[in-house]
């Protein structure tokens, strides 16, 4: 019976999305994909699909501020296999993405023979990088992956938009809540971050930023 994996794929340049496809369906013909541009068309998804099978997540994607979109997606959706896809190839952000919860980490330079072997590791369930030396290299921050995995799915996207400098109101427009209902978020959330104003919170978050500078761009975060 034709394998029938259902795969998200957001990346907000649409051949890269088009490549990872391409290279899946090479390997699995029934394979059926989701496609999407920012982290908020890939919530939307995740939101009304129940059947993902594996979330093919870009780093630097729109909305995604680094490893903050992995942790937010992680928190509202456990069930859901991540693996991150970027240009970068150091072994310190591939680390920093395993120990923040992404199942893998492929290359955006691998070849399509890597991919479809990654693609099948990561169904089996198994842990996939390009290297196994790079699990043994330094990379995220145990003591912040702690903290942030204490915030509700509500506190981290709150955190996220404070971390894009919004204030309590347009956070409230944003997510649909009072502005009330944000300063009960807002001081969860230094609490659990043992921090005591909103700007060490966002000092704090913004150490989810990747470690290669390659991988941080300005204004709206354009992909990897």
């Amino acid at each position: 019976m034709q394998e029938r994996h259902h795969f998200l794929i957001a990346d907000d340049h649409p051949l890269v999305r088009q490549a990872l496809s391409q290279a899946i369906v090479s390997e699995l013909p029934g394979a059926r994909f989701s496609e999407a541009s920012t982290l908020d068309e890939t919530l939307e998804i995740l939101d009304t699909v129940d059947d993902i099978d594996l979330l093919l997540l870009d780093l630097n994607m729109p909305g995604m501020q680094g490893f903050s979109g992995l942790f937010y997606i992680r928190s509202a959706y456990p069930k859901v296999a991540i693996v991150m896809i970027s240009a970068s190839e150091t072994a310190t952000v591939m680390r920093q993405a395993i120990d923040y919860g992404a199942a893998g980490f492929i290359p955006k330079s691998a070849s399509l023979k890597t991919i479809r072997h990654a693609i099948r590791a990561l169904l089996r369930g198994e842990q996939w990088v390009p290297d196994p030396d790079v699990l043994d290299s330094p990379g995220g921050d145990p003591g912040l992956a702690a903290q942030l995995n204490s915030l509700t799915r509500q506190q981290l996207r709150v955190l996220m938009l404070l971390t894009e400098g919004k204030l309590n109101k347009q956070i409230a427009f944003d997510l649909d809540i009072t502005e009330a209902t944000v300063k009960a978020h807002v001081s969860a959330i230094l609490q659990k971050l043992d921090v005591s104003s909103r700007t060490q919170a966002v000092i704090l978050a913004q150490r989810l930023k990747p470690s290669d500078p390659a991988e941080i761009s300005p204004g709206k975060g354009g992909s990897a």
